[in-house]
């Protein structure tokens, strides 16, 4: 097949890369597998039939150049971002090309806008790191509530998973975020994220019907802490989980996902609770869906779509808020979310 104008998946073989591979094509997408396994790689271009086989690895900046040539963009699916979005970014800031990644390791996207905001910017190279369900989504939906405003108190993220089957990537980019932060937990608060070695803590947080009231472990960071301040104004964001979750990806022997329909999506079910806070006025979005890494593919899809029709507001290295018009780009992915907004 021809591979002029396709986008590059780099770590299709995984979990979120399969879902990834599947609604670039659904979308008609010119596709180029890519990760560091050729047998793998080539053992699913047989079973899709359409797709090219680029095999590199994050060593081999050769293999990134060749995996790269010619390509539109190149979506990262591949973790630990700590080891991959580097070379993933650098590759395509060489070929000119916009680079997404679904990382939700908190220092991996920290580091994309500290150490390659300035050579995106120079080449005016959309890259936009975190498009995925932890760190796009939340920022997404802050962004759509706050509407007009520019600033806020405070932003809270409540993710009511109904269960958390961990992938091995997850697991493995969870073990390398750890070692970063020699076990420390973190939070962003006053203005900047802070390491500390609290104990975590319950509270109760009020989703909208039917999930209501839930027990959620309180400042159970996600990436959300890095994309929205990235754009907004805001001293304070925080983020939850609901216990029954956090407990299925604390626990070593949790399964991975099982499919249970035809979109190879598992049972898992989910409600992202929104609210932002400015000088005593409150305004709240929602999110609900299955599967966060199944809906992790339009997110990720629809963003390279946009930026190679030239809908973005923005350019080098942006979250999905600062690059898009959010509540346009939540209204877009129906049906895989149904999305509730201010008016």
């Amino acid at each position: 097949m021809s591979t002029a104008a396709a986008v590059v998946v780099y770590g299709a073989t995984g979990h979120t890369g399969r879902f990834i591979v599947a609604e670039l094509r659904r979308r008609g997408f010119a596709t180029v597998i890519s990760g560091r396994d050729e047998a793998r790689l080539e053992s699913l271009a047989a079973e899709w039939g359409d797709v090219a086989v680029r095999p590199a690895t994050v060593d081999d900046a050769d293999s990134l150049d060749r995996a790269l040539a010619g390509a539109a963009a190149v979506i990262n699916c591949a973790g630990p971002f700590a080891v991959t979005a580097g070379p993933l970014v650098e590759a395509a800031l060489r070929a000119g090309i916009p680079y997404v990644d679904v990382a939700a390791e908190i220092e991996a996207n920290v580091s994309m806008f500290a150490d390659h905001a300035e050579a995106a910017r120079k080449t005016e190279t959309p890259v936009v790191p975190a498009m995925a369900f932890y760190g796009g989504l939340g920022d997404l939906l802050v962004t759509a509530a706050m509407g007009e405003w520019t600033a806020a108190d405070v932003a809270h993220v409540a993710y009511g998973l109904s269960s958390w089957h961990p992938t091995a990537g997850t697991r493995a980019a969870g073990r390398v975020s750890h070692q970063r932060r020699a076990g420390r937990r973190v939070r962003f608060t006053d203005g900047a994220l802070q390491y500390h070695d609290d104990k975590p803590w319950e509270q109760d947080w009020h989703f909208p019907e039917p999930l209501g009231r839930r027990a959620v472990i309180a400042e159970f960071t996600m990436a959300d802490v890095v994309t929205v301040p990235s754009h907004v104004a805001v001293p304070e964001v925080r983020t939850y989980m609901t216990v029954e979750a956090a407990r299925d990806l604390a626990e070593e022997d949790t399964p991975e996902p099982e499919p249970v329909d035809a979109l190879g999506r598992s049972n898992q079910t989910f409600v992202v609770d929104v609210l932002v806070r400015a000088g005593g006025v409150e305004r709240r979005a929602t999110a609900r869906g299955q599967d966060i890494y199944a809906v992790t593919a339009p997110l990720a899809v629809e963003a390279v779509q946009r930026i190679l029709a030239g809908h973005t507001r923005t350019t080098g290295v942006a979250s999905a808020g600062a690059m898009f018009d959010a509540a346009d780009f939540l209204r877009s992915l129906t049906p895989h979310l149904s999305v509730e907004l201010p008016h």
